[in-house]
């Protein structure tokens, strides 16, 4: 691409290749450049500042300018700034953390092993659960099922996990042995008159049902996210993960919480496993583990999982997997900070305590013309837009009025996340009640700034 000028923004369009980006309009629209982050807000090359209301991508937990974080990763700079954990070598920052995170865990597990990314969490648990059951004798119990509208991350195994279209259109995924059952969204999949208990046992039936028909010989794994956060902010309905664990466990079929989102805090308790009662057999974590501010991923294991890695690791001679990142200490050393932050300053019990007011402020939106439902947890939330309230009826997608909402909460200075035409909000943990009210405000305006552009495109909303 020919270069266009000198600006940040330029040389982001001639050089920069996106993610999760429309290529074609970025070419004519250019980025919002962020320039420096303060507390829960973030600041334009500009100077325009904004409530960050997703934590960047759900993850900046302590917000933007956290100085103990900063100085942890240059002490360990100063110290060793890189050794690896391959071939028996380990430092100290990687022991603690993993002595540490299986102290925290929701359920007893027995090691850790660390990764950069969710992508490479959940990549490295599906290597796993291959490599247990081949270990136990059991060549053919391979296929993992997720569920549709689940994010499990974008590398090859990890996307074909994932049940959005478009991390599958023209990458040729998923993957042969990737199969997807019900999303739990209850507002969108249950029949009229079905109570959220009732959907859960048919989801269960129908899991049952999947794993019948393939044969639970051939089944080995069940990926899930306490609350599923990229494919819309969609909480499980009661009684899901009781009735979709009884059958798990019927067939002997593994459970891995992928917890990238909703672990540290996110939920109001350090796990979403916690919130929801469940109790994996693999845990993935990422995102609020370093607040974000190194790139950090954590794959907890059960016993059984490891002993079965342990025999075959000793007949083949190694453990053939492994990152060079893996455990990186400057990493490692500022999750153990940010560990040591939240248990410090209560970040789980100010989550209680700040999160009605975020919860509440949405709710009032409900009775909005454009507002479907609105649905979240501790600091959590996506509010759904739709054309028709009574029928539920969805906009056409073509028109982008979440996209359209998320540009408008710009101009009033805050940062949500489209997802189609919902929208989400996951603000950094340490936001007060004040920062929610103001988020809430700029929200409003977006909400009105929204309809009043409806209006003017001819788009009838009932």
């Amino acid at each position: 691409m020919t270069h266009l000028g000198n600006s940040a923004g330029s040389r982001d369009i001639a050089y920069h290749l996106h993610p999760y980006t429309n290529l074609k309009t970025h070419e004519t629209s250019g980025p919002l450049v962020i320039a420096s982050g303060k507390g829960v807000t973030v600041t334009d090359e500009t100077g325009k500042e904004y409530i960050e209301g997703v934590a960047g991508l759900w993850c900046t937990s302590l917000g933007f300018d956290e100085p103990r974080l900063v100085d942890a990763a240059i002490r360990q700079m100063r110290t060793l700034p890189f050794y690896h954990a391959f071939a028996h070598k380990s430092h100290e920052p990687a022991i603690d953390l993993a002595e540490k995170l299986i102290g925290l865990a929701p359920v007893p597990m027995s090691k850790v092993f660390f990764a950069c990314s969710g992508s490479e969490a959940n990549d490295t648990a599906v290597k796993l659960v291959w490599y247990y059951n081949n270990a136990l004798g059991r060549p053919q119990k391979k296929k993992i099922i997720a569920r549709q509208k689940a994010y499990h991350g974008v590398t090859v195994a990890a996307a074909s996990l994932t049940g959005l279209p478009n991390c599958h259109r023209d990458f040729d995924l998923p993957i042969q042995g990737i199969l997807h059952t019900d999303c739990p969204h209850h507002y969108r999949f249950g029949l009229e008159g079905e109570s959220e208990a009732d959907f859960a046992t048919r989801l269960a039936d129908n899991l049952e049902a999947l794993i019948l028909r393939e044969g639970p010989e051939t089944v080995a794994a069940f990926f899930a996210e306490p609350v599923m956060g990229a494919g819309g902010v969609i909480l499980p309905p009661a009684t899901y993960f009781e009735k979709i664990q009884a059958v798990l466990r019927k067939y002997d079929v593994l459970l891995v919480a992928d917890e990238v989102i909703c672990g540290y805090g996110r939920t109001g308790n350090m796990w979403g496993s916690q919130t929801y009662g469940m109790k994996p057999d693999i845990l993935t974590s990422a995102k609020a583990l370093t607040s974000a501010y190194l790139p950090l991923s954590a794959v907890l294991v059960s016993d059984a999982i490891y002993r079965a890695c342990v025999d075959e690791s000793a007949k083949i001679g190694t453990f053939g997997h492994g990152y060079t990142y893996s455990g990186h200490p400057v990493s490692c050393a500022v999750a153990l900070e940010t560990l040591k932050i939240y248990e410090e300053r209560d970040i789980i019990r100010h989550v209680r305590a700040v999160a009605p007011r975020l919860q509440q402020g949405l709710r009032a939106f409900r009775d909005h013309p454009l507002v479907g439902e609105v649905r979240g947890t501790g600091l959590i939330a996506g509010v759904e837009l739709v054309a028709d309230k009574a029928t539920r009826k969805p906009f056409d997608p073509a028109l982008g009025v979440g996209t359209k909402l998320v540009s408008f909460s710009h101009q009033h200075g805050a940062i949500l996340r489209p997802i189609g035409d919902s929208i989400g909000f996951s603000p950094p943990l340490i936001i007060d009640e004040t920062k929610i009210e103001t988020l809430l405000f700029r929200f409003e305006k977006s909400l009105a700034d929204t309809a009043d552009w409806l209006v003017r495109e001819g788009v009838r909303v009932s």
